[in-house]
């Protein structure tokens, strides 16, 4: 008897890593161009298959994580509760696969144009929001510092959840 496997591409949806800090700032050839203090660090990577949906869908997420605490020590406030701010940066190596080989491919992600778009769209989201958003410059060579808060790291694809 002889099997026959396919193996089939999962698509994975937009993903982020999230991060709590009590500061975080980007710099792009020596100069800060975003920084804030207590809130949240948003890595974003976007692929071909994203779409406004998940856009939309990621902020308001990212928004009502109930990651900061409380007065009994426990997470249970959002970013709008504790009236944080977001440092939004592109990432396209979070779609970086290494599988095969030692070196990564990057063949998920979304092409420059389409992802910074929907990255743009995503740091539209937070301002109309009301929160105080910063951002990083899309494309560029930037140097992240930040202090973790915690620490308290998430990481979210929008493959895992139901998007209407």
């Amino acid at each position: 008897m002889n099997f026959i496997f396919l193996k089939i591409h999962e698509v994975i949806l937009m993903r982020t890593v999230i991060q709590r800090v009590k500061y975080a700032k980007v710099n792009v050839d020596g100069k800060t161009i975003g920084e804030i203090d207590k809130g949240l660090l948003v890595l974003l990577g976007i692929t071909h298959e994203d779409t406004i949906k998940e856009v939309k869908w990621l902020a308001n997420k990212t928004k009502n994580l109930r990651i900061f605490e409380d007065e009994e020590e426990r997470m249970n406030l959002s970013l709008e509760d504790v009236k944080g701010k977001i440092l939004i940066i592109s990432q396209f190596t979070l779609y970086g696969n290494s599988t095969k080989g030692n070196r990564p491919s990057f063949i998920d992600a979304a092409k420059p144009d389409y992802a910074k778009d929907l990255y743009l769209k995503f740091i539209e989201e937070f301002k109309s929001f009301g929160i105080e958003t910063q951002e990083g410059e899309f494309g560029a060579d930037m140097k992240v510092e930040l202090l973790n808060d915690g620490p308290v790291t998430i990481i979210i694809d929008t493959k895992d959840a139901t998007i209407k």
